[in-house]
């Protein structure tokens, strides 16, 4: 589950290059997820235009990465595991490698073919019985990011193992936010900010000039604002297990798997990730969940141009060294 909750300045018009800039905003539903859209324009035609343009970019790239969609790109590669490499497009190829890139920075705390193990668990808030530790390490040795045979030449992916899965629910919304981000900047949108279910990606300034404002959710308390972040140019994503979790023995459980273990990580309740992409950001949010505090910012603090907040199930707040938290409450 990512939530973010997006507080936009009460003053939606004004000067802005000469022109009058109205804030448009559109909200739907794709990839399974709640998007909006805001975007900064002087002609509300065009900017519901350019809206639709971005709708139908969103769902050409949920037909390339969807793991629900049969005929998906990422579907025939699932379904040639064991079997025959697939050949794919290069976007796809190219996201695969870039997955793989943050594999290897993480020591594999994300991992693209962690998709084996999903069924395996249901987060609907309920307790459940567990499933078998033979049934878990069965589809933990599927995973592996390192496993995945990559082709360049050829342009094509091999998962040596049946069964092996790949899936992009930890990285894709992100993706699809930068490229919505790209392609209204392409298109002259000088400010905006692509909310893919929290996978945030920002430019530009409000109308007014003044910076976008987010507000952090508090993971203890869902309907109060933890605390308010500036975004200059840059992308922020949030994983957390406000609403999907499972109930086992009497625990609660977040919904990010470790792909080492196959179990349901445990000792935070909610990351924060700033990054240039949201992409990165997506990926990275979830890795540090599965890292923990401790080596989870130990790496964010070696990475240029990106900052972490990670707050562990006991309330304690964890953040990279160039962040400062002004908690609202």
């Amino acid at each position: 589950m990512k939530r973010f909750i997006v507080f936009l300045s009460v003053v939606f018009l004004s000067a802005f290059d000469g022109y009058a800039q109205e804030i448009i905003q559109r909200k739907f539903e794709k990839m399974g997820s709640s998007f909006e859209l805001t975007l900064v324009h002087d002609d509300p035609n065009e900017a519901e235009r350019l809206i639709e343009e971005s709708i139908a970019e969103i769902d050409r790239i949920e037909q390339l990465i969807s793991s629900w969609d049969k005929d998906s790109q990422t579907s025939q590669i699932n379904k040639m595991a064991g079997i025959k490499p697939q050949s794919i497009s290069k976007e796809l190829y190219d996201l695969i490698e870039r997955a793989n890139t943050i594999a290897r920075l993480t020591d594999g705390a994300f991992d693209i073919s962690y998709a084996s193990v999903d069924n395996l668990w249901s987060f609907t808030g309920e307790e459940i019985h567990p499933p078998s530790p033979s049934l878990v390490e069965a589809s933990v040795n599927k995973i592996g990011f390192e496993k995945i045979k990559v082709n360049a030449k050829q342009q094509s992916i091999f998962l040596p193992k049946k069964g092996m899965k790949i899936g992009f629910g930890a990285i894709g919304k992100g993706y699809a936010a930068d490229r919505v981000k790209a392609l209204l900047q392409t298109q002259g949108v000088k400010a905006g900010i692509v909310n893919a279910s929290g996978d945030m990606s920002a430019w530009g300034t409000q109308p007014d000039g003044s910076a976008w404002q987010i507000a952090l959710v508090n993971p203890m308390n869902k309907n109060k604002v933890f605390s308010w972040f500036s975004l200059h140019n840059t992308a922020v994503v949030t994983s957390g297990d406000y609403e999907r979790y499972l109930l086992m023995e009497g625990k609660r459980y977040g919904h990010i798997i470790n792909p080492k273990t196959g179990y349901p990580s445990q000792g935070v309740v909610s990351c924060t990730v700033f990054a240039p992409k949201a992409e990165l950001a997506d990926a990275l949010a979830t890795a540090l969940f599965v890292m923990g505090e401790e080596a989870g910012i130990d790496l964010v603090n070696q990475l240029p141009n990106v900052d972490a907040l990670m707050i562990t199930d006991d309330g304690e707040i964890i953040t990279s060294q160039n962040i400062t938290v002004d908690e609202t409450n």
